[in-house]
């Protein structure tokens, strides 16, 4: 075997640093690789919601409009009819249950706001452009004593049991609550 003098050990030393130091900094550039595409990711999430966001007040413009001029059936109708393209829109059931709800029918519009926060929880996040949280908070708080007391004199109601299960799940979801 070869003495080693001090210009290999000198050599090999300095092989062996840059050799560290490639290793390192591709490393580093792994990192900030990966912590660009997050932020490309988390980008094109933001857009794509918004995108999601402005398609669902275009979609549904024609519903709101007839609604304001007073004519809840035909908005009614006309979420039929989007319904029936999108059948897992929680944006239609939302306005379902509001027209339910300003007719009167408050069963049936707990069951629609039911349906619509399973289908989407941005509809009770306080954060959300979609947020309807203070009018179904409004429900729930004036409406789940009644109901609560109507099944407690008619148990056997399975009508008056899921519409207060409805109200539960809502108070729970309002209160953060998990599906």
């Amino acid at each position: 075997m070869a003495r080693r003098d001090h210009f290999d050990i000198l050599t090999g030393g300095g092989l062996l640093v840059c050799a560290l130091v490639v290793v390192f900094l591709l490393m580093v550039g792994q990192e900030k690789n990966t912590s660009a595409a997050a932020l490309d990711k988390a980008l094109e999430q933001q857009i794509a919601y918004q995108a999601r966001i402005e398609f669902l007040h275009n979609l549904y413009q024609p519903v709101e409009d007839l609604r304001l001029a007073g004519q809840a059936s035909e908005a009614l109708l006309k979420l039929d009819e989007l319904a029936r393209h999108y059948p897992q829109e929680a944006h239609g059931e939302i306005l379902q249950a509001e027209i339910l709800l300003e007719r009167g029918a408050t069963k049936e519009s707990i069951d629609h706001y039911v349906r619509a926060v399973r289908l989407n929880g941005d509809y009770v996040d306080k954060a959300s452009p979609l947020t309807r949280r203070s009018g179904i908070q409004q429900l729930v708080n004036l409406r789940l004593p009644e109901f609560a007391a109507r099944t407690r004199k008619n148990p056997q109601s399975l009508a008056l049991q899921n519409t207060l299960t409805g109200l539960y799940y809502l108070q729970s979801r309002l209160s953060g609550g998990c599906e």
